[in-house]
């Protein structure tokens, strides 16, 4: 049956698909970058007022100032879900197929600074897509039926798959139900891929019976094996659903934040608080002495998202209200997770519609990061967060759009 799959999978990777862009896009020179010391930054967003329309890919030269629009700019995307990811200084975008093989289509800047496509080709829908050493690691992870996760290493500048394997999700979750990948960071020469623990069954996939629980698959790298599962009691489970929610810092610390949001039939019944933990790499077990109560210190909020600024300080996308993960509109804190403490960020709006989140920026100066926020009143901007005054002001606006990812590219 591996044999199979991988024959099915390697043959959807290696079929180039039609491109209505004239052929010129890919007649580039893709070796080594010759850089000028210029950049740009690709905002992606989606055309206010449609449904089932995919994003535009912009270029802006700052994020603080200025505007951009999707009116007759941009570079469409194919279909209704994209993702993005960035790696080796190429941008890649790629479709979720809802079920159904997805295209995924990588660009670059030339030396002129002009977005240019350098590669389009078709993929299973993947739920994890990181960065890991030379590769973007891409993960396939069912949530009922077929026991197996299928694992890519996608070489980030020759477009192809450069080894595979798969892990049995029902056997790795040890407990009856199965470990559902929340994301993967690579830490050292290795990968920590958080998991929720799910039924996958019985009309409630993603309900579980172990909700105050914690676990971390370590796979050695690249070969993609399971080294050891590391598990913890004192929250839930790590990230979410598409949410990075383990970092790796410049000191080789490791860190990881709970929602708090694990449920059965619909009802949230975790009971240990939102919070961040420590992982020891050295010895590759939770810091029984480090535990940052988040839900505590706010006065009973969750934590929703998170962006990494450097120097052990992120930004908390918190969800609006205490004591629920209820609601759009959300509230924004910066925390320093040496010193384990907090602020409230003042001057983000109040009609939240959308907010970015694994698909944000920062400089990792340790005090700037930049998050797509869209309102019911003024639209979409790129907001600009202080971490040390603790405060976010409006920056680039995007006129016609809702922002979906902001990232930077070298040329």
């Amino acid at each position: 049956m591996k044999t199979l799959y991988k024959l099915l999978y390697v043959f959807a990777f290696l079929h180039i698909t039609a491109c209505d862009k004239p052929l010129e896009y890919f007649d580039i020179n893709d070796g080594d970058d010759h850089l000028t010391g210029k950049s740009k930054y690709v905002v992606t967003a989606t055309p206010v007022g449609t449904e089932g329309v995919a994003d535009y890919l912009l270029l802006a030269d700052n994020l603080e100032s200025g505007s951009i629009t999707t009116q007759g700019n941009g570079i469409e995307q194919d279909g209704s879900y994209r993702y993005y990811v960035t790696h080796k200084n190429r941008f890649f975008s790629m479709l979720y197929g809802q079920g159904n093989p997805g295209a995924v289509t990588t660009y670059r800047l030339d030396s002129l600074g002009h977005l240019v496509k350098v590669s389009n080709f078709q993929t299973e829908t993947v739920q994890v897509f990181a960065p890991a050493g030379d590769d973007v690691l891409l993960m396939k992870v069912p949530r009922s039926g077929n026991e197996f996760c299928q694992m890519y290493r996608v070489n980030a500048r020759q477009y192809s798959i450069v080894g595979e394997e798969q892990v049995n999700i029902v056997q790795l979750a040890g407990n009856g139900e199965r470990a559902h990948f929340t994301w993967a960071t690579q830490v050292g020469n290795k990968v920590y891929a958080p998991y929720m623990s799910i039924k996958g069954c019985c009309g409630d996939a993603f309900g579980t019976a172990f909700p105050d629980s914690s676990w971390v698959a370590v796979f050695s790298y690249p070969d993609l094996k399971v080294e050891k599962v590391i598990r913890d009691n004192r929250t839930s489970y790590i990230g979410a659903y598409f949410n990075n929610g383990l970092v790796e810092t410049e000191l080789g610390e490791v860190y990881a934040f709970s929602p708090a949001a694990a449920t059965n039939s619909s009802k949230v019944t975790t009971t240990n608080p939102s919070a961040i933990v420590k992982i020891n790499p050295s010895t590759e077990e939770f810091d029984q002495q480090y535990f940052f109560n988040i839900e505590k210190i706010s006065g009973g909020y969750h934590i929703d998202a998170w962006t990494y600024l450097g120097e052990n300080k992120f930004i908390l996308t918190m969800y609006p209200e205490p004591n629920s993960i209820d609601g759009l509109t959300r509230k924004f804190a910066v925390v320093d997770v040496a010193e384990q403490s907090f602020k409230w960020v003042s001057g983000t709006p109040d009609d939240i519609t959308s907010v970015t989140s694994i698909n944000n920026y920062a400089p990792m100066d340790g005090i700037t990061g930049y998050i797509g926020i869209t309102t019911a009143s003024e639209g979409s901007y790129v907001y600009v967060f202080d971490a040390n005054l603790a405060t976010a002001k409006k920056g680039l606006k995007v006129e016609g759009g809702t922002i979906t990812a902001i990232h930077k590219l070298n040329y």
